[in-house]
C-alpha cells in the first residue's frame, strides 16, 4: 500500500485507498515509505565525493542492513563486541548531525549463524507511535522507544523453534495498522509442527500476537524477500516471497492466505511490486521447466489460491536477479542481477530497454528518487544514476575507502550490500565500514510528528473470525482473556463480537465469554480455544506449561507420542520408544536437515534451574551423533565423535565456547547436568558435568563458567544432530537451591 501523509493519495488502475506512512521526508521502512524503494523527494543529490563535497557525515558503524529514518532519528542495525563479546544491536543516530544517540545490544542464542551475518534485517520505525523495533539474526523480536527503553521483547526462537541456519537470512519487519509483523521458516506444535515459513503479526503495543498465517509449501531453505503491501481489485495484499519458491499473498490485518505462485526451486529473496492489479517479481535460482537460472515476470495478482502459468502475462526468463529487488519508474523496472549489471524493462511486456554495468557482484537493492537512481555495489562503489528511455546516465561513481573490517577477507574497497535511505533531502547509505550521509550540511526536515494510518472501515457480512491474542504460553489454573474480532471479505476489520460462541478442544479448563481459565491440573497440555460467529470458527492455540519441578521418564505415553506442549519436537521426528524394555524419547534416525534439531518445552522467561537428562548415543560406520541440553539459552553438548563436552550459547562464536574431554562410548547411559544461575553482580555463573549413569554423580563440574554478557532468562530443552539418531530419558528440570 503506498504511504506517506494522510492527506496525500494516489490512485493508479486498480490500486485504491492509497495512503503512505509517516511524513513526507521520512523513510521508517527499510524500502521506504511505500515499501517499493521509491521516495516522493525532490531536490536530491547528483554527486558528491569523499573529500566533502556534498558529503553531510559519515560514522564509523558498517553493517549489512539499510537504515532507517523517522524524524530526526536514524536507526541501524549492527554488531558490537568481538567473538565472547559480540552482540548484535539496534543504533540511534541524530540523523542531521550523525551524532550517536543511544544503543541497545542484545544477545545472540540457541542460532547457528555466524557472526559475519549479524545484523542482517533492518529495523523499522512507526511513525504512530515513534517506536522502533529489530527481528534478530536469531528471531528475537524487541520493541524499543525512540529513546531506547524496551517496551517488550518476543523469543520467536524458543516459542516457534525457527529453522536457523549458516545463511543467517532474516526477513526485514514490517508494521501495518497495530500490528508488526515478522516471518520465519518454523516448526511448532500441533497443526504447526510441519516446517514452514510463516508470517506472524505482534500487536506492535504488547507483543501478543495476532495472527499466524502459512500462505505457503515446505520450504526449499530459509529467505529474506521483503515484505509488502498493496491494493488489488478492492482487496489489501501482502506480498512476498517465500522460502518455498512462490510469490505469496495474504491479508495483511487477519493474515488469510490469498495466492501463491511458485516460480523457483529455491526461496526467494527480492521484493514483489505492482503495477496496477500485475505483480512483478524476480528469482536467481533454477526455474521449474528448465536448467536456466533465473526470471522476472508479471503475473495476476487478482486471482485466488494456488497459481498456474496462465497468471503469468510476461516473463523473461535468464534474468538472474536473486538479491536486489526492483522499482517502478512510470513505464520501466529497474533491478540488478547478480553480476552486477543494473537493466531496465518495459513494465507493460518487459521487453529489456537497456543496461548499465556496476560491478561483478550485486545484492543492493534500487532506490529511485527525484528522477535519480542510487545504488551501492559490493564492489565498493556507490553509484548516482540518471535513468532515461534508452540509456542509463552515470552522474556519479565513488568508489570508497579500502575496508578495515570488511565483508571478505581481502583488502578491497567497502563493499556496500544494503540499499539507501532517502529522508530529510540527504541519501543515507552504508557500507561494511562507514555509514554515510550525502546532501547539504543542513536539512529542512522536521522533528517526528506522530502519523495515524487510517484504515478503510469494513462493510457487508462477516466473511473471518479471529481469535487475539492467538498464540498463548500459560501456566495451570492462569486466566486469559480472549477477544474474537470479525472482519470483511477484503480482510477489513467489522467489529469485535461479544456474542461468539466459545468452546475447547484438547484443553483442560473453562471458557465463558472469551475468559479462558486453564485446570489446575500440574500437566502440560496444547490445544485450541474456538470461537464460533454464525458459520464462521476462529481459534487461538495455547500451551500449558507444568510447573517445576520436572521429572520425566515418559512411562505415561504411548509408544509413538511425545509431549504435546513441546515445540519443534514434531519436525524433529522426536517420539516415545520402547528401548531395552523401558520407555525413552527416542530421535529417529534421519539424513535429512532435521537430524539437527532444538526442542523447547517451557516458557522463555525462566531462570535460575537445573536441566538433567540421560542421552544414549547409537555408532553407526564409525560414526556417533551429537546430544545435549538447554538452560536458560546455553546448552552443554555432548559430541559423540570428538569425544568432549562443550557449553555454548551461540555455538557459531568459538571464542565463547567452554570445553572439556569426555569419553562417550556408543550405546551407553551417560547423564548431563547444567545449572544456570544469575548472580548478584549482575553476570550469570553455567557449571556443567556428565557421567556414566552406572557410576555416581561426581562433585566436580567439568564446565564452569562465568558469563559476562549473560543470557538472563531462557526456556529448557533439548539438543540433538544425530544422523542415526539418540536417545534420551530421566529428563528433570528443578529450581535452584
Amino acid at each position: 500500500m503506498i504511504r506517506r501523509s494522510v492527506l496525500f493519495l494516489i490512485s493508479i488502475a486498480s490500486v485504491t485507498l492509497a495512503q503512505q506512512t509517516g511524513a513526507v521526508g521520512d523513510w521508517p521502512d527499510w524500502r521506504g515509505p511505500d515499501r517499493d524503494g521509491i521516495s516522493r523527494e525532490k531536490g536530491l543529490p547528483e554527486k558528491w565525493s569523499l573529500t566533502g563535497e556534498g558529503l553531510a557525515w559519515k560514522a564509523p558503524y558498517g553493517g549489512r542492513s539499510t537504515p532507517v529514518v523517522l524524524g530526526d532519528h536514524l536507526y541501524l542495525e549492527n554488531t558490537a563486541g568481538a567473538r565472547e563479546t559480540e552482540q548484535e544491536r539496534l543504533m540511534c543516530f541524530n540523523a542531521d548531525t550523525g551524532k550517536l544517540l543511544w544503543e541497545y545490544k542484545f544477545n545472540l542464542y540457541q542460532s547457528d549463524v555466524p557472526a559475519h551475518r549479524v545484523g542482517w534485517a533492518s529495523p523499522v520505525a512507526d511513525p504512530e507511535t515513534g517506536n522502533v523495533y529489530s527481528f534478530g539474526v536469531n528471531n528475537l523480536v524487541t520493541a524499543l522507544t525512540k529513546d531506547g527503553q524496551k517496551l517488550w521483547e518476543r523469543s520467536i526462537t524458543e516459542e516457534f523453534a525457527p529453522f536457523t541456519t549458516h545463511g543467517g537470512r532474516t526477513v526485514s519487519p514490517m508494521i501495518d495498522g497495530n500490528l508488526l509483523i515478522v516471518s520465519t521458516p518454523t516448526s511448532t506444535w500441533g497443526t504447526q509442527g510441519n516446517r514452514a515459513q510463516r508470517f506472524i503479526a505482534l500487536d506492535k503495543r504488547t507483543g501478543d500476537i495476532v495472527w499466524i498465517s502459512t500462505p505457503g509449501g515446505r520450504p526449499y531453505d530459509t529467505s529474506y524477500g521483503p515484505m509488502n503491501i498493496g491494493t488489488v481489485d478492492g482487496t489489501r495484499l501482502l506480498l512476498a516471497g517465500g522460502s518455498d519458491g512462490a510469490v505469496l499473498a495474504m491479508k495483511p490485518q487477519t493474515g488469510e492466505p490469498v495466492f501463491s505462485l511458485v516460480i523457483a526451486k529455491r526461496g526467494l529473496n527480492t521484493g514483489v511490486v505492482l503495477n496496477g492489479k500485475y505483480a512483478i517479481a524476480s528469482h536467481g535460482d533454477e526455474n521449474l521447466d528448465s536448467n536456466e537460472m533465473g526470471m522476472i515476470l508479471a503475473f495476476d495478482a487478482t486471482r485466488k489460491g494456488k497459481l498456474g502459468k496462465d497468471a503469468i502475462k510476461w516473463s523473461v526468463p535468464g534474468f538472474v536477479g536473486g538479491f536486489s529487488s526492483p522499482v517502478i519508474d512510470g513505464d520501466r523496472i529497474y533491478q540488478a542481477d547478480n553480476a552486477g549489471t543494473l537493466f531496465a524493462f518495459d513494465v507493460e511486456t518487459g521487453r529489456q530497454l537497456w543496461k548499465q554495468n556496476l560491478g561483478s557482484v550485486q545484492k543492493a537493492s534500487t532506490v529511485f528518487a527525484d528522477g535519480k537512481i542510487y545504488i551501492g555495489a559490493e564492489s565498493g562503489k556507490f553509484y548516482i544514476l540518471r535513468p532515461h528511455a534508452d540509456r542509463c546516465e552515470v552522474l556519479s561513481e565513488v568508489e570508497l575507502p579500502i575496508s578495515e573490517n570488511g565483508l571478505n577477507s581481502q583488502k578491497i574497497p567497502e563493499p556496500v550490500v544494503a540499499a539507501a535511505a532517502v529522508a530529510r533531502g540527504r541519501v543515507y547509505f552504508v557500507s561494511s565500514d562507514e555509514l554515510y550521509a550525502i546532501g547539504p550540511k543542513k536539512t529542512a526536515g522536521h522533528p517526528w510528528k506522530p502519523v495515524v494510518q487510517t484504515m478503510e472501515p469494513g462493510q457487508g457480512d462477516p466473511a473471518w473470525v479471529q481469535v487475539e491474542p492467538t498464540e498463548l504460553v500459560l501456566k495451570p489454573s492462569e486466566t486469559v482473556q480472549l477477544h474474537a474480532r470479525l472482519f470483511d471479505a477484503q480482510g477489513r476489520f467489522l467489529r469485535e463480537e461479544k456474542a461468539a460462541a466459545w468452546s475447547l478442544d484438547h484443553l483442560k479448563g473453562n471458557v465463558a465469554d472469551g475468559k479462558f481459565q486453564v485446570a489446575p491440573d500440574p500437566t502440560g497440555q496444547a490445544g485450541l480455544i474456538k470461537a464460533t460467529v454464525g458459520s464462521l470458527t476462529g481459534e487461538a492455540r495455547a500451551r500449558v506449561i507444568p510447573p517445576l519441578p520436572w521429572n520425566e521418564t515418559f512411562d505415561s505415553y504411548a509408544v509413538g507420542t511425545l509431549p504435546p506442549q513441546w515445540v519443534s519436537a514434531q519436525a524433529g521426528m522426536f517420539q516415545v520408544t520402547e528401548l531395552d524394555g523401558q520407555k525413552v524419547l527416542e530421535k529417529k534416525p534421519t539424513d535429512t536437515l532435521f537430524k539437527r534439531m532444538r526442542v523447547f518445552m517451557g516458557p522463555s522467561d525462566w531462570s535460575n534451574y537445573t536441566v538433567q537428562a540421560d542421552i544414549r548415543i547409537p555408532e553407526k560406520r564409525r560414526q556417533m551423533g551429537d546430544a545435549g541440553i538447554i538452560a536458560q539459552r546455553y546448552t552443554l553438548f555432548a559430541f559423540g565423535n570428538n569425544q568432549r563436552l562443550e557449553m555454548n550459547s551461540w555455538q557459531p562464536e568459538v571464542g565463547r565456547a567452554v570445553s572439556a574431554p569426555f569419553e562417550l562410548k556408543p550405546d551407553t547411559w551417560y547423564r548431563l547436568k547444567l545449572r544456570v544461575e544469575n548472580t548478584p553482580d549482575g553476570k550469570t555463573r553455567i557449571r556443567g558435568k556428565a557421567w556414566a549413569v552406572a557410576d555416581p554423580e561426581p562433585d566436580a563440574w567439568l564446565i564452569d563458567r562465568t558469563d559476562p554478557i549473560p543470557n538472563k532468562q531462557g526456556s529448557p530443552g533439548l539438543f540433538a544432530d544425530a544422523q542415526f539418531g539418540v536417545y534420551f530419558d530421566n529428563f528433570k528440570v528443578t529450581p535452584n537451591q
